[in-house]
Formats: C-alpha cells, structure tokens, sequence
C-alpha cells in the first residue's frame, strides 16, 4: 500500500471559513492489486472520500465561490439544489464557508442517515414523493427546485448537470493526480452529472495527450444511451441527460450492475481497507479488469468518489443485500461486449468502446438536457 508524500503544514487560516475550505483536496492515493488483478499488476485509486464530505466538496465550493464572483449569488442568499446525497453536503460545507442557507431537494432513495447529516449542517431538506413520469425522481426532484426558486427572490441554483463551473473545479485534482503518478495512461471515472470526468480529462490530456478515459455507468442509466430504468445504485447514472458529459472523451463505457457494485466494495474492504458506496465498487471492478488485461506496465488510475460511511445500511448490510438478491455470486472476470449502446437493454456488467452522445441530432436535445 502506497500513498503520496506527506503534506507540509497548512498556513494559519485568516477566518473560520479558509479553515473548513482548507480541510478539502490533496486526498491520498492508494495502490489497489490483489484481488482485483494478479500480484505485481495493479491501479492507483484517489480516495476522494478523505475529503469532508466526499469529492463533491470541490464543485460546491467552487460552483458557490464562481457564482459569487460573477455576482449571480448575492451575499446571504440561499442556494437551492438537487442532490442525491454528495453534492449536497458539497453545498453544506460551501454555505458554511461562504455564509449562504442551503435548501437540498432529494427523494425517499436518500439514506435516513444522510438526511440526518445533511440537516446537522444546517442544510434545509426537502423530499419529493412522487418520481416525474418521464425523467423519475431526478426530474422530480429538478421541478421542486424550479418551484422553490420561484418561490424565493434572489435564490440560485447551481444546476449541477450543466454547469461548466462544475468541470472546472476537478483542475486541482487533475493536478494533483499528476504530480502524485507522474504519468496516466487510462483514467476510469464513474459517471452522473458528467463534472469530474470532463474535468479530469480536459486537464490531463494537456499533460498526456494519449490518455484513455473510461466511463463506468449502472444499468438502468440514460447517460450513454440505455433506456431509463429504476436505479438502486445512487450517485453514478442518470435518468436525464447531463450536458456537462464529455461523450467524446470517453474510449469506451461499462454499466454495472447493483450486486457486481456490492462484490468489489465489499473485497476492497477486506483486502485493502479503504472503500466507499455504489461508485467506488463499480470503479474498482473496471479498473480492476483494465489493470489485468492491459499491457503490463500500463498505469491505470481510477477516482474513488467516496467512504463507505452513508452506505452501512445498504452496501454493507447483509440483511438489506439478501433481501434485493445482491450476494448470491461474484461477478464475471469479464464483461460482456456490445458494439453500440442501444443494441441491447444490458442488465450484468457489460463493455461498449462506441460512446455518443444520445441527444447528437435532436432539434430538443438541448431543451431536454436544461428543463
């Protein structure tokens, strides 16, 4: 097990909130082999969940932080958003720092413990109770927030999925992930809003002009062009179609599946400690896979999201996986292969290095993606 050199000692903070920002970035890396590849083979995983509050902590200071900058937030205002969980403790840490309410619109999927988290950081949390006919408990949740808005003079909402600011704020990881491996030759990032992966990628290709990114989604996500399905995994996936997604970026995509998820989290904890939620398993699978069918010597780096902590009552509960059918066997050592993302509804882990965007040609597409 390796991680980065030790950090120097931090400056004296000049307020209270350079101190909470202070508390974020500069995460370790850990190194990742046995059981996910053989001895000797291996990836390098950034542990984004030693942040405060996971890797959303970046964009919710720094979407926060533009907008003020810009004079779109005004002092003191509240900010409004969606969130199925990380963002908004992002947005949390952010209205500390900056001094702005937070109103958070989430749905019944958010963990109770969450919930309770988010509203001991002073956060105001609002669920919806009915999924939106078309875009389910994502576009459900994005109707509140319009509501809310209207509701509120000089409120703003970040709008996570398509906000460029949301990409931007992934520069100082890219940066950090440099000077940490000093070369990457395939990036494995998973997939919602579309922000880290095309913030990462647009920085480190600067640096590696060959780089590979690789996109890991669940099934049952609209993000590559699946159709629109009840998703149990949260944090990665879609029932919308973000436009902060860099489709052209992408060699290749993975869907997961919620059991093969729960397999590689729960042996990353055993065999390495560090773990995290749905992201973290799906991530470590892919990259797991990469690491042992690249050529040898091929430096793969992956982005762990988040801890395991918000996901003691699901990931690692034994009775809640038993009852949802998620232990009953380990994934496949491979994934299965379709040459176009709409050949098939996939269902298991499966493999596409034919990425497009599913909104390319539509007169609507961009209306769709902003409503």
């Amino acid at each position: 097990m390796s991680s980065t050199a030790p950090r120097p000692p931090a400056a004296a903070p000049s307020s209270p909130g350079a101190a909470l920002s202070g508390l974020v970035g500069n995460t370790p890396l850990l190194r990742v082999s046995e059981p996910f590849a053989p001895r000797g083979r291996g990836f390098w995983a950034k542990l984004e969940g030693f942040n405060p509050g996971g890797i959303k902590d970046r964009p919710g200071l720094h979407m926060v932080e533009r907008a003020r900058a810009r004079g779109e937030l005004r002092p003191g205002a509240r900010v409004i958003e969606s969130t199925s969980g990380t963002l908004g403790l992002g947005l949390a840490l952010a209205g500390m720092v900056y001094g702005h309410p937070v109103t958070l619109v989430t749905d019944p999927g958010l963990e109770p413990s969450m919930k309770r988290l988010l509203t001991a950081y002073g956060a105001r949390v609002e669920v919806v109770s009915e999924p939106h006919q078309a875009g389910g408990w994502q576009e459900a949740r994005r109707a509140r927030v319009r509501r809310l808005l209207d509701g509120n003079p000089g409120a703003w909402c970040p709008d996570q999925y398509n906000n460029p600011d949301n990409t931007t704020a992934y520069t100082p990881l890219a940066l950090e992930l440099a000077a940490g491996l000093g070369h990457i030759d395939v990036l494995v990032c998973s997939v919602g809003t579309g922000g880290h992966s095309a913030g990462l990628s647009r920085v480190l290709r600067q640096l590696y002009p060959r780089l590979e990114l690789v996109g890991v989604d669940t099934v049952g996500s609209t993000i590559f062009g699946q159709p629109a399905r009840p998703r149990l995994m949260r944090g990665l996936g879609s029932s919308i179609h973000p436009r902060n997604v860099a489709y052209g970026s992408f060699a290749e995509v993975h869907w997961v599946a919620p059991a093969e998820a729960v397999w590689a989290c729960r042996r990353l904890a055993s065999s390495h400690y560090a773990t995290g939620g749905w992201s973290v398993g799906a991530v470590a699978l892919v990259a797991g896979w990469l690491a042992r069918t690249r050529p040898e010597g091929t430096r793969v780096a992956a982005v762990f999201p988040d801890g395991p902590q918000r996901y003691l009552g699901s990931v690692y509960d034994d009775d809640w996986c038993a009852a949802r059918g998620l232990l009953d066997a380990p994934p496949a050592a491979e994934p299965e292969v379709v040459g176009r993302a709409d050949e098939k509804e996939v269902v298991r882990w499966t493999r596409c290095a034919s990425v497009v965007d599913p909104l390319a040609g539509r007169a609507d597409g961009v209306r769709e993606a902003s409503r």
